[in-house]
């Protein structure tokens, strides 16, 4: 019986063992992606991939999604080479499926991808003799969210506030699935912290199920703030890709804290400052408080209430401290700074023994130029503008008359541009007068021209110039200019004849006198032809002495019948109407300077005896 028992149950076994084997492997087989990734209103394919031995007459393929409850919801249908969509589901319009079934491959191609489409798909294949078989593929949705922003607060932000104070605020809108937003603090990752540092999210789903997160930062900040970069990171998912991340443009914002320290300088002019100069001094602390007032000030007239001050023509009385305070008018403390300021100067220009010397001719004197400075100087003498020594004295020996004129001293500060003061000194070199020789003394001139003449006399004091002719006219003044070292004087003169004029000059010392020789031409009276032709001037000349030769002919005629008596009686004029009448008796009658007689002479030679006699 124990042995029958033993049979039957190892028959049993073995049936089970056979149909267990034979029933996996008649089960087709499929095979489907774990998940397949899409954009937002792209097209999405899953494929779906089995074996089976029944062939497509054989073999029925069915698609469903499963809705949220859990439940399935068959969307495709596909058997025999027959397909169709099922109606009424939110596929109907936008799916499709490629191949029949022949090759063991059947794509589901959905269109326009939803948000909403984001569901698991299941692909079941059954075979009229392997039985049935299924696969599963998750749709996943994606959208790249819009550009993030970042808006810092615009007011300054006091490190003495007791509350944490917003930073700003980080927005990335319409991503989907959900972005993430992190805070960076010069490349730190910010985290929130206790009374520290609050960093506050908010999600928002939009109408088109997209997502958009805001994040809110604030903390309490510290001075070194003030330097501080902050941006925000953007994470979100892509297909076929884990994370992307984008980084917003940094912002910086303003910190208020106290100052410690203060420091107060000169802003212009660069270097040293002199009398004339405007100064501007400056006063600025370490913090950035505009809770604080700034004041300058000497102690005594000169003061501001800003951290600016502005004094214009400095002199060496504006010589000593300034100060600047800064007044913090939260705390009232208070923090003070100081600057000496030094206003360098150059006095006017002391001339010695005075600024007029006189010098007699041939001795020496000797002039000294000073001016008191806070600085370092230099001198320097100028004649006519041409440098004529340096230092502070100034030799002229044997003086002349050249040495006399303007002589300019300038005294000039080192380390300081454009300090200088200068001071004029006028030399008279003292001698008689002594009138300087023109080119020419002697001149021509015609009759009636008046000529201007010129006397130049050198000689201190100046001399007094008079102008006189060899006749004792005394002629009037027409100018007198004095120079360096003389007069220059000036007369017109008529040329009636021959003339003499003296430039007479005279001073304490002497005098001197210098004579001008005028001769006068006298104009040439002559016929002018009754027509001229243009034949060089040797005709003229030639006229002109055939002229002259003839008037010689009859002088010497004139001269030789005087001689022989055959002219001129010796007192009186004879009556020529009372004589003989015709052409022999025509006379001439010729008077001598000296007495009234006259002679009377015919045109034939012989002598008339006058009436009277």
């Amino acid at each position: 019986m124990a042995a029958a028992r033993d049979t039957g149950s190892l028959l049993v076994a073995g049936l089970l063992l056979f149909f267990h084997t034979w029933g996996a492997w008649a089960v087709p087989e499929v095979n489907m992606e774990d998940r397949v990734d899409v954009m937002l209103g792209d097209t999405a394919q899953i494929t779906c991939t089995y074996n089976s031995e029944d062939g497509v007459g054989g073999t029925i393929i069915q698609w469903f999604y499963v809705l949220r409850s859990g439940e399935k919801q068959r969307i495709y249908y596909l058997e025999s080479g027959m397909s169709y969509a099922e109606k009424g589901t939110p596929f109907s319009d936008r799916i499709s499926v490629n191949g029949t079934g022949a090759t063991g491959v059947v794509v589901l191609t959905i269109d326009d991808v939803l948000l909403k489409d984001e569901l698991e798909f299941i692909c079941i294949v059954k075979s009229l003799t392997d039985g049935t078989a299924e696969g599963r593929t998750k749709l996943r949705v994606f959208r790249t969210p819009d550009a993030a922003t970042i808006v810092g607060v615009q007011q300054g932000i006091s490190v003495q506030e007791e509350d944490l104070a917003k930073i700003g605020t980080c927005e990335v809108k319409n991503g989907y699935p959900r972005p993430n937003i992190t805070w960076y603090k010069n490349a730190t990752p910010v985290r929130s912290i206790r009374d520290e540092v609050n960093v506050v999210p908010s999600i928002t789903i939009e109408s088109n199920g997209l997502y958009s997160v805001k994040s809110e930062l604030s903390m309490k900040v510290v001075k070194e703030d003030a330097d501080a970069l902050f941006y925000c990171e953007i994470t979100y998912f892509a297909p076929w890709k884990e994370t992307m991340m984008v980084e917003t443009s940094p912002i910086n914002i303003t910190v208020y804290y106290p100052h410690t320290a203060v420091k107060v300088w000169v802003e212009s002019p660069k270097g040293k400052i002199k009398e004339g100069d405007t100064v501007e001094i400056h006063c600025s602390g370490d913090g950035s408080n505009p809770f604080t007032e700034f004041s300058i000030s000497n102690g005594e007239d000169l003061s501001t209430s800003t951290n600016k001050l502005m004094v214009e023509n400095v002199t060496r009385l504006n010589s000593g401290e300034f100060i600047c305070t800064a007044l913090d008018m939260e705390s009232f403390n208070e923090i003070t700074e100081n600057i000496t300021l030094f206003v360098n100067y150059l006095e006017d220009v002391v001339l010695m023994p005075g600024k007029i010397i006189e010098v007699p001719q041939g001795e020496e004197r000797q002039a000294t130029c000073n001016a008191l400075s806070s600085l370092p100087t230099q001198t320097a003498w100028f004649k006519d503008g041409e440098e004529v020594g340096t230092g502070h004295t100034l030799a002229l020996k044997d003086a002349v008359f050249g040495t006399a004129g303007t002589y300019v001293c300038v005294v000039t500060a080192l380390e300081v541009e454009a300090l200088e003061k200068s001071g004029a000194l006028r030399v008279y070199v003292q001698g008689q007068p002594v009138i300087q020789v023109p080119h020419s003394a002697e001149m021509e001139e015609s009759v009636d021209r008046t000529v201007d003449l010129s006397c130049y006399v050198q000689g201190y004091p100046y001399p007094t110039v008079t102008w006189s002719t060899s006749e004792g006219k005394v002629l009037p003044t027409a100018s007198e200019t004095e120079t360096d070292d003389g007069v220059r004087s000036t007369t017109s003169v008529k040329v009636t004849g021959d003339l003499i004029v003296f430039c007479n000059a005279s001073n304490s010392l002497g005098e001197d006198s210098m004579a001008f020789s005028i001769k006068a031409i006298k104009p040439e009276t002559a016929i002018p032809p009754k027509k001229v032709k243009k034949e060089g001037s040797g005709v003229i000349i030639a006229v002109i002495i055939i002229c002259i030769l003839l008037l010689a002919i009859l002088g010497s005629v004139l001269y030789f019948l005087y001689k022989k008596g055959k002219i001129c009686g010796r007192s009186g004029k004879q009556d020529l109407s009372k004589g003989k009448s015709g052409k022999d008796n025509i006379v001439v009658e010729m008077k001598s300077d000296n007495t009234e007689e006259a002679v009377l002479l015919g045109v034939n030679g012989e002598k008339q005896i006058p009436i009277d006699q």
